[in-house]
């Protein structure tokens, strides 16, 4: 018994002690960064010239009839007038219609050019929320400290901080060693395939090989992440994929009085019920990147257990599987998102009709989705069909390269003075640096812009906004990443 109690007591101690390295060096802080060089930038008329940008209506719309070119051709003439250095010392061209393709010849044409990219669009205001807005969505205001209007954090402002960061560059006299290209779609917001998709074909057949791409997609989460006091930015290394599925049920019909044991919509929602009750299986390859990031500001205990998901897999699962938005992180997600049947109460309904929206993660494939899907609704009386519009998820950008450590560095640095951790994750949503996937292996997702709870409901929805403070930090990064990204 003694020995068994001295073998147990051993055991004990040489796990803590696995557990106790292993945190320790997953969670080892990062040595301190010297500050980003000043830039000659006044801020006051960068914030206005980004008010002025947000009151240009260059609305993304589905019906190809309602797109109105005619302001996105107005902004583009703005845009000549507001960064004059820009359009003078850079070749511009028009792709796709509306895309907008900018080039700074590099002085050393034998590395790999980079790609900073943004959008011109912005999603539509719904009629009856414009009188909730504090200030008009197209206003363009300055006011309380911030620039409102939409597309002030989707996606405007990244659009004007990076031309205000070259136009100040090129005052300066800056002369970039590698190739850079901006590149700004004009209709990413509904699927990018007349913009994105048309200048990165156009890069393709250069035979354009990139040394990095800076899209948006993550940025400063603030009061975001359980357990973690201090701000994190997050750096989007992959996407997921998308895919939607519609599933139909068709029927007889007939009189409400006389319904047949199983309706239409009944068949229906028993699919639908199904496929929630399934989800798919967890994957935690990317939450052990992103926790190792944020892990040195979390308290001890948290660190421990996300030190060791060997151990604690289980827990963390179930712990991340409680939100939607860690949940979405760890597993292609199930989405119903529309449903359509009947034309009135006493009509039993022909045809029963269901949307399901799936976000897929890295390593698997929109066509293994699809089958899924087909194993776990089992019914023949349901059928089963994908829409045209998909995208599979992104390759993984390797945390170790080079480009990946000097756009750390930048965060940091810009960030000095404060407490800031810096973590790689996965982009839920899709972006338009997908269509560059074959042309890059170090492809990012991070804009400096600062979320919190509020401003995550702000993003295509009411009282879009960007304080001046922030607006003017984002400025700051992009032209200190471009001035760090000599070093590469």
């Amino acid at each position: 018994m003694n020995l068994l109690l001295i073998v147990f007591g051993l055991g004990l101690v040489v796990l803590f002690t696995v557990l106790l390295v292993r945190t320790l060096r997953f969670s080892a802080r990062t040595a301190p960064v010297p500050p980003a060089a000043a830039i000659a930038v006044d801020n006051d008329e960068a914030v206005r010239r980004l008010a002025l940008a947000l009151r240009f209506r260059t609305v993304s719309q589905e019906d190809p009839v309602q797109f109105a070119g005619e302001v996105f051709q107005a902004f583009h003439a703005w845009l000549a007038e507001a960064f004059p250095g820009v359009h003078a010392s850079l070749q511009k061209e028009t792709v796709g219609g509306f895309g907008l393709l900018f080039t700074w010849p590099g002085t050393e044409a034998a590395l790999r050019p980079v790609l900073l990219m943004a959008h011109q669009d912005v999603v539509p205001i719904s009629p009856e929320t414009e009188p909730d807005w504090t200030h008009p969505p197209f206003a363009g205001e300055i006011a309380e400290g911030h620039v409102w209007g939409r597309g002030a954090l989707d996606d405007k402002s990244s659009l004007m901080g990076i031309l205000e960061a070259v136009e100040a560059l090129l005052a300066a006299g800056f002369q970039p060693r590698r190739t850079l290209y901006l590149a700004f779609g004009q209709d990413e917001e509904i699927g990018g395939t007349q913009g994105a998709a048309k200048i990165a074909g156009l890069l393709r057949r250069r035979q354009v090989r990139l040394e990095y791409i800076l899209d948006e997609g993550g940025f400063v989460a603030e009061g975001l992440i359980p357990g973690l006091a201090v701000p994190a930015a997050l750096v989007g290394i992959a996407e997921k994929g998308y895919l939607t599925v519609e599933l139909s049920v068709a029927g007889e019909g007939g009189h409400s009085s006389m319904p047949e044991r199983h309706t239409t919509i009944g068949i229906l929602s028993s699919a639908l019920v199904r496929l929630e009750e399934n989800p798919f299986p967890a994957d935690l390859s990317f939450s052990r990147l992103f926790f190792a990031g944020v892990a040195s500001g979390m308290p001890f205990p948290k660190r421990l257990v996300l030190a060791n998901q060997w151990l604690f897999a289980p827990w963390i699962e179930k712990m991340l599987g409680r939100s939607a938005e860690m949940n979405a992180g760890i597993r292609t997600t199930i989405a119903p998102t529309q449903l359509s049947a009947g034309v009135k109460e006493n009509v039993l309904p022909v045809r029963a009709t269901a949307v399901v929206n799936f976000r897929v993660m890295p390593g698997e494939q929109t066509e293994g989705v699809i089958e899924r899907v087909r194993k776990i609704v089992d019914d023949s009386r349901v059928q089963i069909r994908a829409r045209a519009v998909r995208s599979e998820p992104s390759p993984v950008s390797d945390v170790r390269a080079a480009s990946y450590g000097m756009l750390e560095r930048t965060i940091r640095q810009v960030a000095t003075g404060e407490e800031l951790l810096v973590a790689p994750y996965l982009v839920v949503g899709a972006t338009d640096c997908r269509y560059y996937n074959d042309l890059c292996d170090n492809i990012y997702r991070f804009s400096f812009i600062r979320i919190g709870h509020e401003d995550l409901k702000r993003v295509h929805g009411t009282d879009e906004r960007i304080s001046v403070k922030g607006y003017a930090q984002l400025v700051r990064f992009y032209a200190q990443l471009l001035r760090n990204t000599q070093e590469l």
